[in-house]
């Protein structure tokens, strides 16, 4: 019965980090599209792994759920009124077709204990492969900010950011396994690994993938130490991890030669918040959003409504911005609902749950979470895996014992 939560596990981080493994060198002439493959293969075995267990809820993510049911109900509502077509066809199909399988696979993935290693350990196989692929890649000139050469500049920038988040993953999983060991050398290979995921977050150019990093290797491995009653190491954690970050990036911008082919460093030190472009997409967005109130332009309306015409780029990228600006106030209360109590809920199971549990969910949710603040939109299904992942906290899975039959004495 192990390996089937194994094969859930394997399945849906691979479909977690699709993106990024395709954009590797190995893995990107693939004669098979391997989110399709891997979506398949976990729609063949979850519901074998929910008809093994026994499921059992806490009250306490009843709310963030019945919200999730809504707001996708009012995405597809408010999509009547959208002036788009092709952005609400792709927007609706991942969010409200691809979003509850997602959802479901982050939630019986945290649930059952196997599931979750099998995810964890592949993830953080995935996040050292495609560190590896990236800085090989640029090395030798095969690869263009992570993306191949020639590529669109669009699905560069988006390959980045997926590979980026994946090697922040696997540093905030790396880093949780170096607080989870005793004895030195251990603790000093998992902290070289973190180390070398760190940097080669530094080459692809995602300034939000790096947050994410240091968001996830900060936090992810303090929650487990803090519940595990090691308290002084748990306050002391966080502050050596950013001040290990902060003095390795001072050193690096203190010599050029240093951060030469540093895509990251170059995009931190080419200008500042102002040059990404987002304050003012934030700032139409809510301009916009506000003249349509109380119901929103629409499910995909804010690129047309923006000059863009039908296309999925121009978008808020910020959640909680873009639910407002196309769902107006019910879709915005119901994000809230959904992800703001996703949160919620999480961080008070959080309190009562494994501590080693936790941090593996924390490493993998949190690079996201940052990601939905400042980029993707409500269809990006890396975002309903990870809400998947944090409301799992609140669900136990328990194997299901079948009594065997005794034949009937004749």
């Amino acid at each position: 019965m192990t390996l089937l939560p194994a094969l859930v596990g394997i399945l849906a981080a691979t479909l977690h980090f699709a993106g990024a493994l395709k954009s590797t060198p190995a893995l990107a002439s693939l004669p098979f599209d391997l989110t399709l493959a891997a979506g398949l293969g976990l729609l063949a075995v979850l519901p074998l792994l929910v008809a093994a267990r026994d499921w059992r809820a806490d009250r306490a993510i009843a709310l963030p759920l019945a919200a999730v049911g809504t707001l996708w109900l009012w995405m597809v509502v408010a999509g009547s009124w959208s002036p788009a077509r092709l952005v609400l066809s792709a927007k609706l199909q991942e969010a409200v077709l691809a979003g509850p399988a997602m959802l479901a696979a982050g939630i019986a993935v945290a649930a059952d204990a196997g599931a979750l290693r099998a995810a964890a350990r592949t993830s953080l196989a995935i996040g050292i492969f495609t560190a590896g692929s990236v800085a090989l890649g640029i090395a030798t000139d095969q690869v263009v900010l992570g993306g191949q050469v020639g590529a669109n500049p669009d699905l560069v920038r988006v390959q980045y950011q997926i590979a980026g988040l994946a090697i922040a993953s696997a540093a905030g999983l790396a880093a949780v396994r170096a607080a989870e060991v005793r004895r030195l050398l251990p603790v000093l290979a998992w902290a070289a690994l973190v180390a070398g995921l760190g940097a080669a977050a530094l080459l692809p150019g995602g300034r939000t993938a790096l947050a994410g990093l240091a968001l996830a290797v900060a936090i992810a491995p303090t929650v487990a130490l803090w519940r595990q009653g090691r308290r002084a190491l748990a306050l002391t954690w966080p502050l050596g991890a950013v001040g290990a970050a902060l003095a390795a990036l001072a050193i690096i911008l203190a010599d050029p030669s240093l951060s030469a082919g540093l895509r990251t460093v170059e995009r931190f030190t080419e200008g500042d918040f102002e040059t990404s472009g987002r304050s003012w997409l934030w700032s139409v967005a809510a301009d916009e959003g506000g003249a349509a109130l109380p119901f929103g332009l629409g499910t995909g309306g804010f690129a047309i409504a923006t000059g863009n015409g039908d296309w999925r780029g121009a978008h808020p990228h910020n959640h909680a911005i873009e639910a407002l600006a196309e769902g107006g106030l019910p879709g915005l209360l119901l994000w809230l609902g959904a992800f703001g109590g996703g949160a919620v809920a999480a961080m008070r199971l959080g309190l009562r749950e494994d501590g080693w549990r936790v941090a593996r969910i924390a490493a993998l949710v949190l690079p996201v979470a940052l990601t939905v603040m400042v980029s993707t939109d409500l269809g990006n299904r890396m975002a309903w895996f990870a809400l998947g992942l944090a409301l799992g906290l609140g669900v136990t899975a328990d194997s299901r014992h079948v009594c065997a039959l005794r034949q009937a004495d004749r």
